[in-house]
């Protein structure tokens, strides 16, 4: 599983110009799935998008976690992030998890990321053509791969 984590003043997600998810002060998380998720990746990925210290103290050091300063959680489903560029000019997204699982997975994680964050958390429409804006903080922007902790 893959998270690419921009900490945002704000973000929002629309589809059909509608807005579906929009938040304020907090992270915008892009996430890209894989066929071999598990239990364990959702773990990894739910506690360090909540733990992560990267929000501002009162002496403008990145040394506060999401859970400190409250903040909300826009999550987007992005397979993309799987995407292979090392050969040709065409991505090849034979990583990504196809769509039907896909969609279990991601909301299997939404909903985990409920129960674990009692914060605000939105989220986009799974598969749908979706105009995603936000104003990045800082900018802060990191990338988790739990299959891949070295990141």
């Amino acid at each position: 599983m893959r998270a690419l984590i921009q900490r945002v003043q704000s973000a929002s997600v629309s589809v059909e110009k509608e807005v579906k998810g929009e938040i304020t002060k907090g992270l915008l998380v892009l996430l890209g799935l894989a066929p071999d998720e598990n239990k364990e990746d959702f773990e990894y990925i739910s506690k360090k998008i909540r733990e992560l210290r990267i929000f501002n103290d009162e002496d403008g050091v990145m040394n506060l976690s999401l859970e400190e300063v409250k903040g909300e959680v826009l999550l987007i489903s992005q397979f993309t992030l799987h995407a292979k560029t090392r050969k040709g000019k065409r991505p090849s997204y034979i990583r990504a998890a196809k769509p039907d699982q896909a969609e279990s997975l991601y909301q299997d994680f939404l909903k985990q990321f409920k129960r674990d964050y009692q914060g605000k958390v939105e989220s986009g429409i799974f598969g749908a053509d979706m105009q995603v804006e936000l104003v990045n903080d800082g900018p802060v922007t990191l990338m988790i791969d739990s299959k891949n902790k070295d990141l």
